[in-house]
């Protein structure tokens, strides 16, 4: 156990580093942090470390954590803090990919077309209907034009202007976001520390030290155009797969799952 304590201890600082500066950043102090992460243990071992066919119990709790039976009573009778938004981002990325993928919605060259505020197939309004449920078309155009995502035409349609939602200006959303990919790459580790040979999940990352800074600019736009065409494609998998996208899906259950990628980069010097 000492080894797999000291690669775990060397992972956690790793992850930790960038997280605090985060916090720091946005003026959270260590004991904000410590409350944070004293409640986690608690839901954690509460949550996933029952004993089978057992209610956990306190002490148990307290055994596993490390904390004293009056800290996890505390804790579990304070009222647990509001989830973070992330999934907020959902209905917007879902019309923007719905305008990148959906021919009903592409002009005669393939691309996202110019769309009418108002009408049948291949208006905003009916994009909006068929992607993001009841929200109002007018809501939906306003939050899109908000990060930059779209523009009013002189003519009165609405242009596409990136391939992603990107929440530009709304930290708070953003960083609901980092949490909840940082949380998906983690719990894609864990199972992978944990599951029998031959049912990983896919995690593979590419990466050099030797880059020169003047191929940077050139490489991130490469590597990001490449990137998008990607998750495109595999966005149309997903989609044909989803029920709510595609109603002739077979199955049942309900399993959310998806693919992430992002770049890194680090000054060596």
């Amino acid at each position: 156990m000492g080894d797999i304590a000291e690669a775990l201890g060397g992972a956690a600082r790793g992850i930790l580093r960038p997280l605090v500066r985060v916090l720091l950043r946005n003026g959270v102090p260590y004991g904000a942090f410590a409350e944070i992460a004293r409640r986690v243990y608690v839901e954690v071992a509460e949550e996933a470390f029952a004993l089978p066919g057992k209610k956990q119990t306190v002490s148990r709790i307290s055994a596993l954590t490390g904390l004293a039976r009056k800290e996890v009573t505390r804790l579990q009778a304070a009222e647990a803090p509001a989830p973070a938004h992330a999934e907020r981002h959902h209905r917007p990325a879902r019309v923007i990919g719905g305008w990148v993928r959906d021919k009903a919605y592409h002009d005669a060259r393939g691309r996202p077309a110019d769309l009418p505020m108002e009408g049948g197939k291949g208006s905003f309004a009916a994009l909006v209907r068929d992607y993001s449920g009841d929200v109002p078309a007018r809501a939906m155009a306003d939050e899109l034009a908000r990060i930059g995502a779209i523009e009013e035409r002189p003519a009165g349609t609405l242009r596409l202007l990136t391939r992603a939602y990107i929440p530009r200006g709304d930290r708070a959303e953003q960083i609901a976001i980092l949490g909840a990919d940082v949380a998906d790459l983690i719990a894609t580790i864990d199972h992978n520390l944990t599951c029998p040979p031959g049912e990983a999940y896919f995690q593979r990352r590419v990466s050099y030290d030797n880059i020169p800074a003047e191929a940077l600019p050139g490489l991130t736009k490469t590597l990001a155009r490449k990137a998008q065409a990607c998750l495109e494609s595999l966005d149309r998998d997903l989609a044909s797969a989803d029920r709510d996208r595609s109603p002739g899906a077979k199955g049942t259950g309900r399993v959310r799952t998806g693919v992430g990628i992002y770049y890194f980069e680090e000054r060596i010097e």
